[in-house]
């Protein structure tokens, strides 16, 4: 089995790249982040025309989660459901192929210190509350996507000019720590130690081209599909060309279950 997961920043300005990567890549299933679209104006008939079905959690303009899969996505979860008043759409969860996903676009923080952050800091504690109140570390669980945060430092360019910004302070890595700490191994550093692999560089100064970019697009993984995983890579070159999304696609191979 394999399962994309790619922050494509705005599904319909690159629906082309991101229809054309996702038949030269073949996943199974990809969950996307940042579509930028609502339900209504995601573009659903272009993906069904090529026998992708298709679960939503869309917003205007902003944010947006998606899990296009080439069977039918089932028992699907849209947000955490857990009271909380924010509207922001950040979290779908579906079943395919036997494997429970949670696509989360985790929030960008902004600035450390500010609101924006601190919203952050309260959206990872909640989505570890979601896992706490719907799932169990025994079960075959991925839960993927733009985390925007750099685990350690090996998945910074440069550690001095990083340490303490947003990202990759140090209040982040807590909480993403305390996510894992449900039961979850972070799938890429089970098969690759190597310092450099990023999946985001900025759009400015030139970023991918000079190396300066971060891994802040992850999966983790519960203990029965970590002992499936035959590999994670990184499409750099979906991240070249024009327009490109500043992230690159992250992609997991599983065994088939015994």
């Amino acid at each position: 089995m394999r399962i994309a997961t790619w922050n494509v920043n705005s599904v319909r300005a690159r629906l082309e790249r991101v229809l054309g990567w996702l038949e030269s890549a073949a996943p199974d299933v990809a969950c996307l982040q940042e579509t930028k679209a609502t339900d209504a104006d995601f573009p659903r008939a272009a993906f069904e025309a090529r026998g992708w079905r298709v679960a939503l959690h869309g917003q205007k303009t902003y944010n947006g989660v998606a899990i296009v899969a080439r069977s039918e996505p089932q028992s699907v979860v849209r947000g955490m459901g857990d009271g909380d008043p924010d509207a922001e759409a950040r979290l779908i969860a579906a079943t395919v192929g036997g494997v429970r996903l949670v696509d989360v676009y985790v929030p960008n923080g902004q600035e450390v210190g500010s609101a924006k952050y601190a919203y952050k800091l309260r959206w990872l504690q909640r989505l570890r509350a979601f896992l706490d109140s719907n799932h169990r570390p025994g079960e075959p669980l991925v839960v993927c996507g733009d985390f925007n945060i750099a685990p350690d430092d090996r998945d910074v360019w440069d550690v001095a000019k990083w340490q303490g910004q947003c990202l990759f302070s140090e209040p982040e890595k807590a909480a993403l720590r305390e996510v894992q700490a449900f039961g979850l191994a972070d799938a890429l550093r089970l098969k690759h130690a190597d310092a450099g692999l990023f999946t985001w560089w900025d759009y400015r100064m030139g970023a991918f081209h000079r190396g300066f970019g971060l891994r802040i697009d992850h999966f983790l993984v519960t203990p029965s599909i970590a002992a499936r995983l035959r590999d994670v890579r990184i499409d750099r070159e979906a991240r070249k060309g024009e327009q490109p999304s500043d992230h690159a696609p992250v992609v997991l191979e599983l065994a088939d279950e015994a």
